[in-house]
């Protein structure tokens, strides 16, 4: 089922903006364990293969923030370390982890990696503006070794930027903002 046949099968306005909570102990949680995902909302992705600017079309949903269910590959056989390269650039880690609890019994269910997309090859890679939120269980007895992770891509604008809104036109983000404070005086 394409993209455009499962958006029309949505109610009027529906969007998809899932809490971190929500994608580990609802998506992640269940993914990993086998389970049967209803909506069909989320796809399988190996983000080696594909580069940032390709994912939106990959999605099942259309939005601002694109997910999706990948493997994590390791970059050594024997390692623990993480493949994150792709054949125009790589994905590096930036922060620290932020620790996801079970909002029931605020026990640590999974962990969020922020990374983001740099074109050409470390260490002389160029930063783009394609960030990737990793989602994984936090699960001592898990095999370390291949693992589930759920993705959350999204394009970061800087707020002079203009975008691309739903319709396919471009706004302008100041004169959005002046519009909206322009009604809100009314």
């Amino acid at each position: 089922m394409g993209l455009r046949e499962i958006e029309s099968t949505l109610p009027p306005g529906f969007r998809f903006y899932p809490s971190d909570e929500e994608l580990v102990c609802h998506y992640l949680q269940k993914k990993v364990m086998n389970e049967i995902l209803t909506g069909g909302t989320l796809v399988e992705v190996d983000l080696h293969i594909h580069e940032p600017w390709e994912l939106p079309d990959t999605a099942r949903i259309s939005a601002n923030e694109w997910y999706f269910f990948s493997f994590r590959d390791r970059k050594y056989a024997t390692g623990l370390r993480t493949n994150r390269a792709t054949k125009t650039g790589y994905w590096k880690a930036t922060g620290k982890d932020r620790m996801i609890y079970n909002p029931n019994s605020h026990v640590i269910v999974g962990m969020r990696k922020t990374l983001v997309f740099y074109q050409g090859r470390a260490p002389n890679g160029v930063k783009t503006s394609w960030v990737m939120h990793e989602f994984r269980l936090e699960n001592p007895n898990a095999p370390p070794k291949e693992d589930w992770v759920l993705c959350r891509v999204f394009h970061k604008k800087k707020s002079d930027e203009s975008y691309t809104d739903y319709s396919g036109t471009d706004v302008d983000v100041t004169d959005a903002r002046l519009l909206f404070s322009i009604f809100c005086s009314f």
